[in-house]
């Protein structure tokens, strides 16, 4: 089970870094180019948009108590879903800003430095948030594990407190026994002195 979702997880990392790739690539285009890499960037977010929706049936079939996990991944992938979909939207701008700027006659070095420093302000914060999503999901995975943990020691402490009762019983078992014998060995002792 987990498997298969491991496998469109390795598909969608792959279509997501190409995305990634090609968008950057949409404002630098004109023409038929353009509009081709646009269609190209259409097709594979659908493409991965389905890959999403197989990763979460695939979620839906996994046992509850190992499904945690895969939820908390499956939030970060669809945020970055978003976030393509957002500079794809942004870069299709950014080419209607440049053909503009085209034909108004404005010079474009200004506004191609501020969004150089945008755009590199905005990787820098995609990395930061990855970063944060990657310790998220570990955190999320070690709570899991300690649960675990906890759930064995519990288990562990009632069978060794059934133990502990268990020698219990026996112990005040061996005493009645160790009395009951204790007295019979007087009686016949008594009986042999009386024989005597």
């Amino acid at each position: 089970m987990s498997s298969d979702f491991e496998t469109y997880e390795q598909d969608f990392a792959v279509l997501t870094a190409e995305i990634t790739g090609r968008i950057g690539k949409v404002p630098k285009l004109v023409g038929d180019e353009k509009k081709q890499m646009v269609a190209n960037v259409e097709k594979q977010l659908e493409e991965a948009r389905e890959l999403l929706e197989q990763m979460e049936l695939e979620v839906r079939e996994i046992p509850p108590q190992s499904r945690g996990m895969y939820s908390s991944r499956m939030r970060s992938y669809k945020q970055e879903m978003g976030k393509l979909e957002a500079d794809f939207k942004r870069s299709r701008i950014a080419y209607s800003d440049e053909v503009r700027n085209e034909l108004l006659g404005d010079d474009g070095n200004s506004s191609e430095n501020q969004r150089a420093h945008l755009l590199d302000n905005t990787e820098r914060l995609e990395r930061s948030s990855r970063r944060l999503e990657a310790g998220y999901q570990i955190a999320v995975e070690t709570e899991q594990i300690g649960q675990e943990m906890l759930e064995n020691l519990s288990h562990d402490r009632e069978k060794i407190q059934r133990a502990r009762e268990r020698l219990r019983e026996a112990d005040a078992n061996l005493g009645k026994s160790s009395r009951i014998l204790t007295g019979m060995l007087r009686r016949y002792i008594q009986q042999q002195i009386k024989l005597v």
